[in-house]
């Protein structure tokens, strides 16, 4: 078995294929939103993308099958003053679970956070999710506290449309 993690060229017809399959896939499942993207959202989102200035995504390959994907955003740390990197979704296929596709993508993230002079990885998961939780954990992420007597941080939204 051979694992390779490559980042998409939105413009590449395969790659974006690729990108809406696992995107998909992530979606349909219970931690995601459960149910499958809108079409119209899916199909224009490698364009979308593209044209993010920030936005860089990866996929991961075992065996030349797509099995995993990464969605990331550079973003910016005020308190370090430094360039941080939001992972926003991460996908692994079902049939590639326990085979190191999460450990290859990132290792491969930090890879080009390292190399961009980034302070730091930041990511959200949903507090059940608790198999993502371990392995983000050992993957070295912890829960987001400035002072331990303030707390952790929380993720919120407020929907706009």
């Amino acid at each position: 078995m051979t694992t390779t993690v490559v980042e998409i060229d939105y413009e590449d017809a395969t790659h974006s294929a690729h990108f809406r399959m696992l995107l998909n896939a992530y979606a349909s499942d219970k931690f995601g939103a459960g149910k499958p993207l809108p079409n119209e959202n899916l199909q224009a989102l490698p364009e979308q993308m593209h044209k993010f200035p920030t936005a860089f995504s990866l996929i991961a390959y075992v065996d030349d099958q797509p099995a995993g994907l990464m969605n990331c955003f550079f973003g910016f740390s005020t308190f370090a003053g430094k360039r941080l990197v939001n992972i926003h979704d991460v996908v692994v296929l079902a049939d590639f679970r326990g085979q190191g596709v999460s450990r290859a993508l990132f290792s491969r993230v930090e890879e080009i956070a390292k190399a961009n002079d980034c302070c730091k990885l930041t990511l959200e998961v949903l507090e059940n999710n608790d198999i993502a939780i371990a392995a983000y954990s050992k993957f070295g992420f912890t829960d987001y506290e400035l002072d331990p007597t303030a707390g952790r941080a929380l993720f919120k939204e407020k929907k706009l449309s």
